[in-house]
């Protein structure tokens, strides 16, 4: 609505227009029998098989050169806090990530791990809050920003390891869509939040699966310029996060409450065990 032009066609009047929604496929997998509320105490394993089925199937369509055939993730930081880094780091060098929405935070502090081993000052070898810790994200934002971007950063070996790393390696089509309560922000992340969903929007046709995963923000930004044929999956731990993206009309998204690191792991390595 944020695009419209003098000379666009626009539905007006009170009747709307009729909508018949989606028909769930009648094979048996995640988007077919999933149908109930969104619950904490479902099992989760037979959901992330279909997924990474779903994953390892979309892979070899990829690299055949079908359409509709990439991947999204839409992920928040606490996949680096909660210790799920090395897991998305294998999906995307193994070719099951290609397209990667997030903010200024997942990789400021995916790069803070590689340069001190914290995210928010945590140590995650020490298992601790190590001294000085708080400095470390706004450290590794000024060096990105010292060297220019974060693509350089990582063809000149400044950072070596991590899902930045692993996004520069593959290829992976990254938007970084800033907020107003960023540090920094690094270079390449989008302030403008017109730009940042034109962009967003750019990068959705090809998609055939996208994973939302530990950001309410852009769990729920993805799913407003998401069609309804793409099939999603909305994995947060509080489990309004799932309610909430449905409640804007996103009915095709699968929710599971749990968090990210197990839903990462879990999901690497199903999707190792078939190939």
């Amino acid at each position: 609505m944020g695009e419209v032009k003098r000379g666009d066609q626009i539905v007006i009047g009170r009747e709307g227009v009729r909508v018949i929604p989606l028909q769930r496929p009648r094979d048996r997998d995640v988007f077919s029998f999933m149908e109930s509320q969104v619950s904490s105490e479902r099992p989760h394993g037979r959901v992330i098989s279909d997924i990474a089925k779903r994953l390892v199937q979309l892979r070899t369509r990829f690299r055949e050169g079908k359409a509709e055939s990439r991947v999204l993730l839409a992920g928040g930081p606490a996949i680096v806090h909660a210790g799920g880094r090395e897991a998305l780091t294998w999906l995307i060098d193994e070719e099951f990530i290609h397209v990667l929405f997030c903010g200024n935070a997942l990789p400021a502090h995916d790069m803070e791990v590689d340069l001190y081993g914290t995210s928010l000052g945590y140590g995650h070898a020490a298992g601790r809050v190590v001294p000085h810790g708080h400095e470390h994200h706004l450290r590794t934002i000024n060096r990105i920003r010292a060297i220019g971007s974060i693509e350089a950063a990582v063809r000149s070996g400044v950072i070596k390891t991590g899902i930045m790393a692993a996004c520069v390696r593959r290829g992976v089509h990254v938007v970084m869509a800033g907020t107003i309560r960023d540090d920094g922000p690094l270079p390449g992340v989008i302030t403008d939040s017109l730009e940042a969903q034109a962009a967003m929007r750019a990068a959705i046709p090809g998609i055939g699966l996208a994973l939302l995963v530990a950001s309410t923000l852009h769990a729920v930004a993805t799913g407003n310029l998401l069609p309804a044929t793409i099939p999603s999956v909305c994995v947060d731990v509080n489990p309004a996060v799932p309610t909430k993206l449905a409640d804007r009309g996103s009915f095709q998204a699968v929710g599971l409450v749990m968090d990210a690191a197990s839903f990462l792991r879990d999901l690497a390595r199903r999707a190792w065990s078939r190939l």
